[in-house]
């Protein structure tokens, strides 16, 4: 008779463990990668006065191994999504490598929950964008890599927001946050 409690006790707890999979949690460890949104367009789709689903396309970088890169993506999610605010990015993962990503969009209202949003993108070659007076630009990866560098700006690693680099005296070279 001891064992019969025991059992149920184990049974519980690997349900309370299986329920954020079934709720639709997602874990942040599992998304290394990070976005960044520069710009794109939207079309909201309603079903019943409600909003159904969201679908448009856009520009972004992509910081992965500590490199960035450029692409365009299109994408259709059941929530808005927005261009990233100065140089926060939203963490990421390869479904299909090279073709698909899956991003977390942070749901308003409800701190820590977020939403899973997949990307159909098409990788630039050698090139990231930034943002410079209100315009989105691109240039060769490795300049931009040099910037990053420069400022020891590195999301993938936490190091989010980038710092003078020395001997810049007050001037600011770009990419830019708007």
């Amino acid at each position: 008779m001891g064992r019969l409690p025991l059992f149920c006790m184990a049974g519980l707890a690997a349900c309370l463990l299986a329920l954020p999979a079934f709720a639709g949690g997602h874990n942040p460890a599992d998304y290394p990668l990070r976005v960044h949104v520069f710009q794109f367009n939207s079309h909201s789709h309603y079903y019943h006065q409600a909003l159904d689903v969201v679908d448009g396309e856009g520009r972004a970088n992509l910081y992965e191994n500590g490199q960035p890169r450029g692409f365009d993506f299109s994408y259709r999610c059941s929530d808005r999504l927005r261009t990233s605010a100065g140089y926060e990015t939203y963490l990421a993962r390869w479904k299909k490598q090279d073709r698909t990503l899956e991003i977390l969009l942070p749901q308003f209202g409800k701190p820590g929950a977020m939403e899973a949003c997949e990307l159909k993108v098409e990788m630039k070659d050698s090139m990231a964008y930034y943002k410079h007076n209100g315009l989105v630009n691109e240039e060769p990866a490795a300049a931009f890599k040099q910037w990053m560098d420069r400022r020891q700006y590195d999301p993938e690693h936490g190091m989010n927001e980038p710092v003078k680099a020395a001997g810049a005296a007050g001037a600011t070279a770009a990419p830019q946050p708007e």
